[in-house]
């Protein structure tokens, strides 16, 4: 049997969903109603058909690119596909410029003219904590030798549990012009803001805001997209899961792309 990759054919959701739109691109997909209106709704791209090659999927995009909705076309192994990441600890400005460093000393400059663009977002952390805690149980080898169950006697037994915490934390990527693989990130809680100096205040939230107000204002060429910072609505309490950031990241980085590309050829 010959062997196939999956092929995600993915949409951005249009800023108004006509019910006309709707109908066709479920046609389209040959998918129901309800399905596609979902995933016509919201700001961030979704997949909203799979194929096993190309080009099925190329046809699809085709016919969904003339009902003006922007496509990315892409394979499972490019989506799943986990991004050259460095992590910045902390940065220093030089005109239209960043200079980034990693906590192990590893620098890395940007020019403006390199970054493609910038995305900021929030993440879901989950934590799992190992407790071990002490419980009594029943002895029943000594309660039925002292009476065969008349005076219960216990006994000590340690158990572990996994606890999980779940925490929030934005986070901004930066992207070059040809690729999403070679990326660097900030992350609110695993940064150094002493660069901001008198700027600096306590709430690692205001700092961080601060921090990506003075990058935008440095690399002015850059596009600066932050659909991801509330995903799913207004409410600042929700976040992407962390495994998903890749995908929605990657996902964010093609529509760009792609409307880059549509526009440079208009």
């Amino acid at each position: 049997m010959a062997e196939y990759e999956v092929v995600h054919v993915a949409i951005t959701p249009p800023p108004m969903v006509e019910e006309e739109l709707v109908k066709k691109v479920a046609d389209i997909v040959s998918k129901n109603l309800y399905e596609t209106r979902l995933r016509l709704t919201g700001k961030i791209p979704k997949i909203i058909a799979n194929y096993a090659d190309m080009q099925m999927a190329e046809s699809t995009a085709r016919s969904l690119r003339e009902l003006g909705l922007v496509v990315v076309v892409c394979t499972d192994s490019e989506l799943r596909k986990p991004s050259q990441i460095y992590r910045a600890h902390t940065l220093k400005f030089d005109g239209q410029a960043v200079m980034f460093w990693d906590r192990s000393g590893q620098a890395r400059r940007m020019e403006s003219s390199q970054v493609f663009l910038i995305i900021s977002g929030r993440m879901q952390i989950c934590t799992e904590t190992e407790v071990t805690t002490t419980v009594k149980k029943l002895n029943v080898t000594a309660t039925l030798l002292l009476g065969g169950g008349i005076i219960p006697i216990p006994k000590k037994v340690k158990e572990k549990t996994m606890n999980k915490s779940f925490q929030n934390e934005s986070f901004v990527r930066f992207y070059g012009r040809t690729s999403p693989e070679s990326v660097v990130e900030l992350l609110q809680h695993d940064f150094d803001y002493s660069f901001l100096g008198a700027e600096m205040v306590a709430s690692s939230v205001a700092n961080f805001s601060t921090t990506v107000k003075k990058i935008r204002g440095a690399l002015p060429e850059a596009i600066f997209d932050d659909r991801l910072v509330k995903p799913f609505g207004a409410d600042m309490s929700s976040a992407i899961p962390q495994d998903d950031i890749e995908m929605n990241c990657k996902l964010v980085y093609w529509y760009h792309q792609a409307v880059s590309n549509l526009g440079s050829s208009v």
